[in-house]
């Protein structure tokens, strides 16, 4: 039999991403209707060691849905990585009454969560939180679907100049590890060229297409160059390298940074935090424990954690294919 959990407690932790703090709705909200108490827990992990706890229901969270970031805060713990940390983050949880704990992130909070509930047998369910969309067991993670919108929106205020000047934008989008965002937008914005860490193109490559781009006709490109990709140590360099090689072209660079993360949600974030936020809180209640919740053909379905931490996203061959058809 399922151990009768009676007060749950969630957290936002790592690099915030729009639909946090729908998740953190959705938890409140399904830990009301099944009767069970809830506590917001502040600054992450970090306010999780201080016993940074507030009890919250359906009202605390009205009028939040629609809000990016993260009611909850989030911070990074250096000292939550250390086993002494963690007992301290237990005996605050045990002396709150707190029985099962949903946390909002990506491999970073998740990891935290995996040792936590190895070491002290702690129910733990974990929601993907993050634009990068880099978590394996879901096809989509909270904020990535926004952060597309976002970023197509400034592609398209780029291009109105690009065409205006004849000028060439190297336009960069956040993605580390993978090219999810860049590929994605590259489509949808249009761009002659994309750069992902998981396709090498090579910078004599890169002048070749942006020259034949040139001679099909067009007077200004687009080139979507995600923050991980390979080719140069920098866009900057990127810049400087098509400065040297190509004539007739006025080189600008925009790094997009931090204002992928922010902005109210999308419907799609929205709809897939509150599903998210009800199969946590549900799958601690059945007596499940360790799991991520995530979308996969349309069905909440559980991850185990480790999975989803070593597990790899993939990038969809299909829309690379797409890609270099829609640049011609």
């Amino acid at each position: 039999m399922p151990k009768s959990i009676k007060k749950i407690g969630v957290l936002t932790s790592g690099g915030d991403s729009p639909g946090m703090n729908a998740a953190i709705r959705s938890v409140v909200r399904a830990c009301a209707y099944h009767n069970i108490e809830c506590v917001g827990i502040y600054r992450g992990y970090e306010g999780l060691m201080e016993g940074d706890f507030k009890s919250m229901n359906a009202r605390s969270v009205r009028g939040i849905i629609n809000k990016g970031g993260t009611i909850l805060k989030s911070a990074r713990s250096k000292e939550f990585r250390t086993k002494e940390g963690r007992q301290k983050a237990f005996d605050k949880l045990n002396e709150s009454g707190v029985e099962g704990l949903v946390v909002v992130g990506g491999d970073g909070t998740f990891t935290g969560a995996m040792i936590f509930n190895q070491e002290f047998d702690f129910p733990v369910m974990g929601i993907p939180g993050t634009i990068d969309n880099d978590i394996f067991g879901t096809s989509h993670t909270l904020g990535f679907d926004t952060a597309l919108n976002t970023v197509v929106e400034a592609i398209d205020k780029i291009r109105d100049t690009a065409s205006s000047h004849n000028r060439l934008f190297f336009v960069e989008v956040m993605g580390r590890d993978v090219g999810h965002i860049a590929l994605n937008v590259g489509i949808a914005g249009g761009a002659e060229e994309i750069l992902i860490p998981e396709e090498d193109l090579g910078l004599d490559r890169l002048v070749e297409s942006l020259n034949r781009s040139r001679q099909s006709g067009k007077s200004s490109s687009i080139v979507i160059v995600a923050e991980g990709d390979k080719i140069g140590k920098n866009i900057f360099e990127l810049k400087d390298y098509v400065d040297e090689n190509m004539e007739g072209y006025d080189v600008r660079v925009s790094v997009l940074g931090h204002m992928q993360r922010g902005g109210a949600p999308s419907c799609f974030d929205r709809v897939l935090a509150s599903r998210m936020g009800v199969k946590a809180v549900e799958s601690l209640l059945e007596g499940q424990t360790n799991y991520m919740v995530g979308l996969l053909n349309n069905k909440m379905e559980l991850t185990p954690l480790d999975n989803a931490i070593k597990g790899k996203s993939k990038i969809n061959l299909e829309l690379l294919r797409v890609s270099d058809i829609m640049s011609t």
